[in-house]
């Protein structure tokens, strides 16, 4: 028994939660992803969402150069795409799950039956739903915003317009990505964001001052990217040297499955939906500031994002994880993986808060902010990383964890009570009746991570979440 549990790699989780799995039943000379398989897999990701976060910082430090009036445009925007775009990366994830599972039970042929019914749901939603925010977009961005500075309202409308009808290709690239990483292969996805986010950087220099297009110029060249994106993604899934090949795009809707992937998918849209809701909320309250602190804060949470992407994608790849030894019967082994991932999450984050609390005063510089902007914004990242590596990990990376078991309705359960207890209702009195500026928003999120990280941790050592079944 020694010898066994000898061989697990050591961290502050694994050891915390050492009682929560048995090492006996555990074959560490032969885990189902080993140390490089295991890399393999995690690194593209971290990769992806970190320089997906720092082309997105990149994006809106060109966008500022255009004036206030135009970052806060697509801050402002950008809160009901992120809302959009959570949701069809929800559906995603309940194809991820399915798809990860049969592959760890070896069931290639459900596997691409499920990735099928995942397209063309994701598909269809997004038509739905981009079609509409295109044609209500004035009247929409009105009733969330009520009424900002006109100049600020005219641009959001152009912005918006564009990215509307981006909607169909963002969902079928996260949902193509999402087959390839449910297989394991998570470094082709990687190679396509990067090059998609260097020609949306590359396209918002030509149509923003080359070919003074403004707003709309940062706009079209979204737009562009993510085309870019499905087109190549879907070509590359025609290929069968993945574990997931699609051939067929028209195909028959089998709705049993259908279901199956919204009963994974609906939850953790709807968790992801009260997370956006709940920022479009607190915005709503940051828009009552003024321009100065909207930029502020817009600039702020693009470089918390930043911090925080590389153990986000800890947090995607622990979804292929678990979800495989699952599939194999392996429960103790993913009991094991939660903790390992989350001791990897923590060093991940600590090294990206000191490295954006580093850049960010040449960050703010470059982007050519207001002093009373970029003060403010330096004084709140300095807090967010004081806290973010003391209670973000327990809060996040178990639920991803959980949720590929299929223990989807409690993390919407509790993510949403959190949100609206604290990012929302905390933040708002913060802000509107104490009156202590946007720092508000930032005091209730802490709050937020904290309740979350609890209830997370006990959750996963009570071991419900092992009770679901997924396939």
């Amino acid at each position: 028994m020694s010898h066994q549990k000898s061989k697990a790699p050591r961290g502050l989780y694994v050891k915390l939660f050492s009682k929560t799995f048995d090492s006996r039943q555990i074959d560490w000379d032969h885990l189902m992803f080993t140390g490089p398989a295991l890399w393999k897999l995690l690194i593209p990701l971290m990769i992806e969402q970190l320089l997906a976060s720092l082309m997105g910082m990149a994006d809106t430090m060109m966008v500022s150069r255009l004036g206030s009036a135009e970052v806060s445009a697509v801050s402002l925007s950008d809160s009901i795409n992120n809302l959009v775009i959570q949701a069809f990366a929800a559906l995603s994830t309940g194809g991820t799950i399915i798809c990860s599972q049969y592959i760890g039970r070896k069931d290639d042929r459900d596997a691409n039956r499920a990735a099928e019914q995942v397209m063309i749901t994701c598909f269809a939603l997004s038509f739905t739903i981009g079609l509409i925010c295109f044609l209500i977009r004035r009247p929409l961005l009105r009733l969330v915003f009520g009424s900002v500075e006109k100049d600020v309202m005219d641009a959001a409308v152009i912005y918006f317009a564009y990215t509307s009808i981006s909607f169909p290709f963002i969902a079928l690239y996260q949902s193509g990505s999402a087959f390839f990483r449910a297989g394991g292969n998570s470094r082709f996805p990687m190679t396509v964001s990067v090059i998609s986010n260097c020609l949306n950087i590359v396209g918002n220099a030509i149509f923003m001052f080359v070919m003074h297009m403004g707003v709309a110029g940062a706009a079209l060249s979204t737009l562009l990217s993510r085309v870019f994106c499905a087109v190549v993604i879907f070509a590359f899934l025609r290929r069968p040297r993945q574990e997931i090949v699609i051939r067929h795009y028209l195909v028959r809707p089998d709705w049993k499955l259908i279901k199956k992937i919204l009963s994974i998918g609906i939850p953790s849209g709807i968790e992801n939906s009260m997370f956006q809701f709940g920022k479009l909320a607190i915005q709503s309250s940051v828009s009552t500031l003024g321009t100065a602190s909207i930029a502020a804060q817009a600039m702020t949470n693009i470089m918390e994002n930043v911090n925080g992407v590389g153990a986000i994608g800890v947090g995607i790849g622990l979804m292929t994880v678990t979800g495989q030894t699952l599939g194999a019967g392996k429960k103790e082994e993913a009991k094991y993986y939660i903790a390992h991932l989350m001791d990897i999450g923590e060093i991940v984050i600590i090294i990206t808060c000191l490295l954006v609390f580093a850049l960010a005063r040449p960050i703010i510089w470059l982007a050519g902010m207001e002093k009373y902007s970029g003060d403010l914004c330096f004084y709140m990242i300095s807090w967010i990383t004081l806290v973010k590596p003391i209670i973000w990990v327990p809060a996040f990376i178990i639920a991803y964890g959980l949720r590929s078991a299929g223990d989807v309705r409690f993390s919407m359960i509790l993510s949403s009570c959190t949100m609206w207890m604290c990012r929302v209702l905390l933040a708002t009195i913060l802000i509107r009746v104490v009156h202590i500026g946007p720092m508000g928003v930032w005091i209730g999120m802490f709050s937020d991570w904290f309740l979350r990280g609890v209830f997370f941790t006990h959750r996963y050592k009570t071991m419900k979440w092992l009770k679901h079944e997924v396939i």
